[in-house]
């Protein structure tokens, strides 16, 4: 027998979209998450990003990627990490590194560059560091970063234990992330700290038109080996969005 369809079904990216479509033709609501590669016609709700340039009567535009960051999470991961990220100097830059991405490069060379950067904000403007970095950042980056960082009182992620992120989210008074990944960037500007972008070898069109907006709007601003502070206001797109796909498929 069959399985029963469900009333609702979520895809994301261009594999996921070709399924969805193909279970609204046989009677669940269908929602795509970023632009499905396809037409956008054969769903029900569209969630895309202000950069994926869509644009419909079925299309809910966000500033941002969707992502996993609220207040209640951020201030549940202030509590568990502000013991043990007590020893760092204030002000506290937390810092998301990513890695190569198809698009960007992140290899030895731009590790040590990045490395360096932040060695010399430390000693210039006396801030205290966190740093964790990603999957996709190579074992080599880190041992350098490490090298680099720690002798100077950085604190760095070694990838035991319970994973920093949203402690570093939560607790950073300025946030410096690598401009490879448009899901940390957007998760870093749903907080209240200003939020800086360190550059990386490569180019996507996509990715220059979502931070150049943030640019533009003055929350973000490019990382150039200094601390910079300024008023700033989370962007937060995904509860809303999320409250209007309720709206629309009735639920």
């Amino acid at each position: 027998m069959a399985a029963a369809l469900p009333p609702v079904v979520v895809g994301c990216g261009g594999a996921g979209a070709v399924v969805v479509a193909a279970l609204r033709k046989r009677g669940s609501a269908a929602v795509q998450v970023q632009h499905p590669r396809i037409d956008i016609r054969r769903f029900d709700v569209v969630l895309a990003a202000r950069h994926d340039g869509l644009s419909g009567p079925n299309v809910v535009v966000t500033r941002t990627a969707l992502h996993r960051v609220t207040p209640a999470r951020l201030a549940d991961a202030a509590a568990r990490w502000a013991g043990k990220l007590s020893h760092l100097q204030r002000p506290l830059v937390a810092v998301l590194v990513g890695g190569d991405s198809g698009r960007y490069r992140f290899g030895r060379r731009e590790a040590a560059k990045l490395a360096h950067e932040l060695a010399a904000m430390m000693e210039a403007d006396r801030v205290g560091l966190a740093l964790t970095p990603s999957r996709r950042t190579g074992s080599e980056e880190q041992a350098l970063l490490r090298q680099v960082l720690e002798p100077r009182g950085g604190w760095i992620w070694d990838g035991t234990g319970e994973n920093p992120y949203f402690g570093l989210l939560a607790l950073a008074d300025v946030i410096v992330v690598t401009i490879d990944s448009v899901s940390m960037v957007s998760e870093a500007v749903a907080t209240s700290a200003p939020v800086m972008l360190a550059r990386l070898p490569g180019h996507s069109a996509r990715q220059h038109v979502f931070m150049q907006a943030l640019i533009n709007e003055g929350r973000v601003r490019e990382f150039k080996g200094r601390l910079d502070h300024w008023p700033v206001e989370p962007i937060d797109d995904t509860a809303e969005a999320a409250a209007e796909t309720r709206r629309r498929l009735g639920l």
